[in-house]
């Protein structure tokens, strides 16, 4: 995922909106290193392609999170969008389709 990408792109907007729900910025960066799950978000892709993703915190929590990429200064970056723990069902139920995690 993180192949070919330049970091990060925070401001106030996104940075406050993606803590809103308690996940912090060095985790949410954490989780694009650790075999974060992503699928597209084509419901949400009318301006820009997004995409949203599922994976677990070093401390074993796991965040979902909607993103897309720009171009800052020649470099492509993640933007993150929105992030927030998940719930206890949807983790049961992302546990049983994926055995093993």
């Amino acid at each position: 995922m993180t192949k070919a990408l330049g970091g990060f792109d925070w401001d106030r907007g996104n940075a406050r909106k993606c803590q809103k729900h308690g996940v912090s910025i060095a985790e949410i960066e954490s989780l694009f290193g650790s075999g974060l799950l992503v699928l597209p978000d084509s419901a949400h892709s009318k301006a820009e392609p997004r995409q949203w993703g599922i994976g677990k915190t070093e401390a074993g929590r796991w965040v979902f999170v909607v993103f897309t990429t720009r171009v800052r200064a020649g470099r492509r970056m993640i933007r993150a969008i929105s992030a927030r723990y998940m719930h206890a069902k949807e983790v049961a139920a992302y546990e049983k389709e994926n055995p093993g995690l």
